[in-house]
Formats: structure tokens, sequence, C-alpha cells
């Protein structure tokens, strides 16, 4: 199993570099860039701004534009940036040299990845932040949300599972089967609006809070009075989040345990005198919860990092996900790249420890009898 580990630990900067890489070779393609952003809203065609530009000088820069206009007019009209006629080009050449865009692609692409191997993040293009310190102010939403939703689906769904399973076809597997298909159908941000319509809101009841992860008197209110009203805001959003997973685990985990129960080796187990608890859990639970496994760094990840960008927006939630869409659409390479290389890090290590809980689940299994 060592040599297993060490094996796909080494395969992880591989596969890290060849993420990065696709990534920022599609950006190299995409229309728009950090350039064309502050051209953009110089030449006041810009859409939702961002506060500054960037710690490194971009605002002083930016304030400084106004008197580069209409000066080298003649060169700037062959610009390869639309929208920079009329600016000065060495305002041009002074914002690539801003961004790292007066090197090669290569180049900038090396340097990025010697910066991110050494977990140097840089700053991000448009807010005066690190992309750490930016990461960190945001962390605790998504944080919030993504252990939570993960704890509250496991914990309902696998016991729901198996008692699915051992009641199969009976009516109370079909009548949770329903509403589970039901809750899977709904798009979770429907779900969201609906609670926030009858539960947050004035035409029905207002028994949650509408907005945010803590109250404004958060700090004054006592250890118990904090815990409370930190749940109390996250209960619609979590609801919202975890109804349409609570499906898909559910019936992963019953139709492990139909598999396995259907295998001669519970026939066996039953006819030495075995009762069905000591089936179920003794010998059953330990197989088929493989597969329940495999998928929990996948659905851990996921809970953290991705789906949560609508929830957050309707509940005024500033996390993660709201993070990167504005980091997409303002052209903040800075923090799109270092967000990217931080998710797939992660989700690279929790894969390498999904198949060391494997082994711990059960011993029989022998990963480096296998090819990686």
């Amino acid at each position: 199993m060592g040599a297993y580990l060490l094996k796909r630990t080494l395969l992880i900067f591989p596969t890290l570099i060849g993420i990065m890489l696709i990534s920022f070779v599609i950006i190299q393609f995409a229309p728009g860039g950090p350039v064309e952003r502050v051209i953009a809203q110089l030449s006041g065609s810009g859409v939702g701004a961002t506060e500054r530009f960037g710690g490194g000088g971009g605002g002083e820069l930016a304030g400084g534009a106004s008197s580069q206009v209409g000066q080298g007019g003649a060169d700037a009209a062959n610009s390869k940036y639309r929208g920079a006629q009329g600016l000065d080009p060495e305002f041009i050449k002074s914002l690539e040299k801003q961004f790292g865009f007066d090197k090669p692609a290569h180049e900038r692409f090396f340097l990025m990845m010697k910066n991110y191997f050494t977990f140097n993040f840089g700053e991000s293009y448009f807010r005066d932040i690190s992309v750490i310190e930016l990461i960190k102010e945001k962390l605790p939403v998504s944080v919030s949300l993504g252990l939570w939703m993960t704890l509250v689906t496991y914990l309902v769904s696998i016991p729901l599972g198996i008692r699915k399973a051992v009641r199969d076809g009976e009516r109370f597997d079909t009548w949770t089967s329903t509403v589970l298909v039901v809750g899977y159908a709904v798009p979770g941000f429907l779900v969201a609006v609906l609670l926030l319509v009858v539960f947050a809101g004035s035409s029905f009841f207002q028994w949650f809070p509408s907005r945010g992860l803590v109250s404004d008197n958060f700090d004054q209110l006592s250890t118990f009075g904090k815990v409370v009203d930190y749940f109390w805001h996250l209960a619609l959003p979590l609801t919202a989040l975890a109804l349409g997973t609570f499906t898909t685990i559910t019936f992963l985990t019953k139709n492990s345990f139909i598999d396995e129960i259907r295998k001669q080796y519970v026939v066996t187990a039953r006819a030495k005198g075995l009762t069905e608890r000591e089936v179920l859990y003794g010998h059953v639970f330990r197989n088929a919860m493989l597969l329940i496994i495999a998928g929990f760094p996948s659905a851990f990840i996921g809970a953290f990092f991705s789906g949560s960008l609508l929830i957050e927006t309707i509940f005024s939630l500033d996390g993660l996900g709201l993070l990167g869409f504005e980091s997409v659409m303002n052209r903040d390479y800075a923090v799109v790249f270092a967000t990217l290389y931080i998710f797939s890090l992660v989700g690279l290590v929790a894969n390498l420890l999904s198949d060391f809980i494997y082994t711990l689940v059960d011993p029989r299994i022998d990963f480096e009898s296998r090819e990686v």
C-alpha cells in the first residue's frame, strides 16, 4: 500500500500541471482579458466595474489615463486591444506589464506554476488584497455550507438507504422514493426561492433570516446564542442545497446493500444462525459501503466548491462560489487560476485519502497489485 500511495502522490504534480495547462490554453483563446477590462472601464463601456485597479499601481495608471487620451492616437489605432484608440501606447504597455502580459504565454505559465508550487498566489488584479487573503475572507461561508451539507446528507442518506434496502418493494420504500425523486427533480435555486418567500418573507412566516451567515449583533451574543444564531441562518440555505443530494446518496446506498444482500456469503451467514442485524452490519455493511466511500471525495469537494453560486446569491452569502463567478466575469485571472489550483490540489489529495480509507474498510483490497 505504501508504494501505491507514493506513486499516487508523485502523480499529483503532473496531473496538476496538466489541469492548469489546459485551463491556461483555453483562457488564451477566450475573448477579453484584464487589459481590455481596464480599457473598457476607462472608455465608459465596462459593465460591473470592480472596486479599484490592482494594488500594484493599477489605480494610479487608471487615474492618469485621462491625460493620455488623445496622445499617440495613430499608433494606438493599430493596437491589438479593442477600444484602445486614443490611448497612449506607453500606457497600454504599462498595463500589459502590470498584468504580466508583456511576457510570452509560455513564460507566463512557467512563472505561474513556479509560484504556485511554493504557494505564492500573488495579488488580485482588481482588488488591493492578496489572493490568499481574499480566499480566507470568503472561506467561512463555503466551509459552513459544504461541511454541514456533507454531514447532514450522509447522516440522513446512509441510514435511509439501508432501511430502503431492507424493506425493498414495501410501502415505506415506495413513498420515500417518490419524495426523493421529486426533490431531485426540483432545482435547488427554486427551492431556495420558495423557502425564502415562505419562511423568511413578510407574506407568510418570518421564522428565519433572509440574508447573511450571522446576525449583525453576533459579537454581542453569548456562546450558546452564537451557535443558535449560526445554525438559524444556515437552516434555509442548507435545506435548499441538500435536498437534491439526498437522492443520489440514498439510492446509491440502497442499491449497494441490495447487491450485497443477494450474494452467496449472506445466505451462508444466515445458514450459520446469525441474526439479520449481525448479517447486515457485520458482513454486508463493510462491502456495501465501498461504493459510498468511493464517491465521498467528489461529493465532499463538490459541496465545498461548486453548485452554491445561486444559493449564495439568493441568501446574500458572500462565499467562494460568488468569488469565482465574479473573478471570471471581471477577468481577474490571478484569482481564477489560484482558486483552480487550490481546488484541484484538494480534490487530488481527497481522492488519495479515499483510496487509503478503502484499505481500512476492507483490508482485502490491494492497490499495489494494480497498475497506477
